[in-house]
């Protein structure tokens, strides 16, 4: 008798696709043939999997059409099965599938669309954390200050693309005038997305102020991420930048790094 964990894993590999033969020995037909139980089962794993899909990304799903993205969702889906039971986990890795996807790597903008609503979802089951409180910074040495790190609230992501994901996106938004024209050429756009409240919040940054924030959400020394957002524009204020994201409460916490 073959021990539980072959048995699982022989039907595991069956259900996400691949060969039924070593699951169907498990398998008890009950008026249909092992194989074809299994196919129903997986029909109805991936019919449902699909679906988390296209409630995660509705504007991919839009710009591909429905039966292209259950093709892309079917390939996704046999070569990265789902990790986690929760199906809002579901499709991290779908932005960079689709770059790699043969059939729609003409669309070279999807991946960045994908990407702009995994970070729309990321931000919307993002746990709840409290804004530091900025009095603490008083007590830092100026020393210390270059080597100063911020943890960011996890409801904020940052997104630079060389196209227009913003205007895509909300050109393809229920409602959206169905004349609307997005030209691909008015990139690129630097982004913001945060949660306000129970909503997701979209914005545009200048190029020098995404790099200031991305670097310090990076994980980078304060140091660090005021050089990347210099080098982009040199008379970026970075006090005035500073003061800014504290004044959003988008810091944690902090600490000086060794």
């Amino acid at each position: 008798m073959a021990a539980l964990a072959e048995v699982q894993a022989a039907i595991a590999t069956a259900l996400l696709g691949g060969e039924p033969s070593g699951a169907s020995a498990h398998v008890a037909g009950d008026g249909l043939t092992p194989e074809a139980r299994i196919a129903i089962h997986r029909h109805h794993i991936f019919t449902t999997l699909t679906r988390a899909l296209e409630a995660t990304f509705p504007v991919v799903c839009r710009l591909v059409d429905r039966r292209f993205f259950a093709y892309a969702a079917d390939s996704y889906l046999c070569a990265h099965p789902p990790a986690s039971p929760c199906l809002f986990e579901l499709g991290d890795t779908f932005p960079d599938f689709l770059a790699t996807f043969g059939p729609c790597r003409h669309l070279e903008y999807l991946p960045d669309v994908a990407r702009l609503e995994w970070a729309m979802n990321a931000v919307l089951h993002a746990p709840d954390a409290e804004a530091m409180d900025p009095a603490g910074l008083a007590e830092v040495a100026q020393d210390d200050m270059a080597r100063l790190v911020f943890a960011v609230d996890a409801s904020a992501r940052f997104l630079a693309s060389p196209w227009p994901v913003d205007r895509i996106w909300r050109a393809n938004q229920p409602g959206a005038a169905g004349d609307v024209v997005v030209d691909l050429a008015a990139g690129p756009v630097w982004l913001e997305v945060r949660r306000a409240g129970d909503a997701v919040v979209m914005r545009g940054l200048a190029a020098a102020d995404h790099a200031l924030r991305a670097g310090l959400a990076n994980g980078n020394t304060l140091e660090g991420a005021a050089a990347a957002a210099l080098r982009i524009d040199p008379d970026l204020d970075l006090a005035s930048a500073l003061r800014t994201m504290l004044e959003e409460r988008i810091f944690t916490r902090f600490a000086v790094s060794n």
